[in-house]
């Protein structure tokens, strides 16, 4: 197999290296994570760089890429920054909308985007009471005399601190568990009704969390986006790419945890010896890069087989749940090697350390990526 990448992937991983060793210090890292955003400048040179548009279709202004390039992306922009940025999501959120929206609504959100570099809406799913247990969501969308009234309490909604507009998934008319069909509503966060609250968290601190309050919010029924009790099929649809860039995600958190581990193995005196030339040390660096490199090989051959019209259900599951675990995994041998330092805000590697820990929970637990390959693996040795 050739494991090399085309020139223009190389090409837009030294653009990706380029743009933040030019507005990347650790110190404006820390102001963002204390901040909980990514200023508005950096957002947009990002864009305007061309990485925010990579996966946007063409007929929208965005550049065609296959997942591969995708994910060398994230995974390169994670290793750069060295936390959990916005940039993912923010893509996530502009791919949903181009797929599922009005040519009204694609316009409106696109032109605040190429303005701001950010989506113009927070995606409010999760509830307090259905979290992976999507059949259990209890906020409605209600016709009433013409218009929809939505009310209900929506978690874990990233960035809904400051963006203007949501988008709410929500059951058409009957919360019970029996009712599948589920729309997604785009509206202002100004309407009588709407309300927030933080979340406080312990680490992915540069993208805020909150809750949603919707208390009979009136919406019009052109807030509707994509055909009315196709929501939960349109959220289904993209996870599996989604759960490919999550690895990414983790994977380059975890190699700027492998970079940190080995300059400073290379740097800490103890008993007059470098602690690298340590057999110990040594040891946990080699267990440290075979999980990258498994990892790695796990994570772009999925990717490929993505781009080969090769299913990933099975795949992608698998990828998202072992990145986020080896990453964890590698991060915590990374604070081990640093040692008091490495408990300490002065060092990178706590920070990762937290944000990898929050990714074998967010996009879908660890738990819950079992129970998606289970069934899939089931299937395949059943047919043997």
């Amino acid at each position: 197999m050739d494991f090399r990448m085309m020139d223009e992937q190389e090409l837009l991983l030294e653009s990706v290296r380029e743009f933040f060793g030019s507005v990347v210090t650790e110190d404006k890292v820390q102001q963002w994570c204390s901040d909980h955003q990514v200023p508005d400048e950096v957002t947009k040179g990002y864009c305007d760089a061309g990485f925010g548009y990579l996966g946007i279709p063409e007929e929208y202004g965005g550049v065609p890429c296959d997942t591969l390039t995708r994910t060398l992306l994230i995974e390169e922009v994670h290793r750069q920054v060295a936390s959990v940025t916005p940039f993912l999501l923010n893509s996530v959120a502009m791919f949903n909308i181009c797929e599922f929206g009005s040519p009204e609504q694609i316009k409106f959100c696109l032109d605040i985007y190429q303005r701001t570099g950010k989506p113009c809406f927070a995606m409010a799913i999760s509830e307090p009471g259905a979290g992976s247990d999507n059949s259990a969501m209890s906020t409605t969308a209600r016709k009433v005399d013409g218009k929809i009234v939505l009310r209900g309490q929506k978690t874990w909604v990233t960035n809904g601190e400051y963006t203007p507009y949501f988008l709410v998934w929500a059951k058409d008319e009957d919360p019970s568990r029996k009712n599948r069909n589920i729309s997604m509503w785009l509206f202002p966060r100004n309407l009588p009704g709407v309300s927030t609250s933080p979340i406080s968290k312990i680490g992915q601190t540069m993208t805020p969390f909150c809750d949603l309050y919707l208390d009979d919010v009136i919406i019009n029924e052109s807030c509707l986006v994509g055909e009315r009790g196709k929501g939960f099929i349109n959220l289904m649809k993209n996870f599996e790419v989604e759960h490919i860039l999550a690895g990414a995600q983790s994977l380059g958190l975890a190699q700027a945890a492998m970079d940190d581990a080995a300059a400073y193995a290379s740097q800490r005196v103890q008993f007059e010896k470098t602690i690298g030339s340590f057999q110990l040390i040594q040891k946990k660096l080699a267990d440290m890069e075979m999980k990258l490199q498994a990892a790695r090989n796990f994570l772009y051959k999925t990717a490929w087989d993505s781009d080969n019209g090769i299913p990933v259900q099975m795949g992608s599951a698998l990828v998202k749940r072992y990145l986020a675990r080896i990453a964890t995994e590698v991060c915590s041998e990374a604070v081990q090697i640093f040692g008091g330092f490495g408990y300490t805000t002065e060092t990178r590697v706590g920070r990762l350390w937290k944000d990898c820990r929050g990714n074998q929970i967010a996009a879908g637990t660890d738990e819950i990526m079992v129970h998606i390959a289970g069934r899939q693996i089931l299937k395949k040795y059943s047919n043997l």
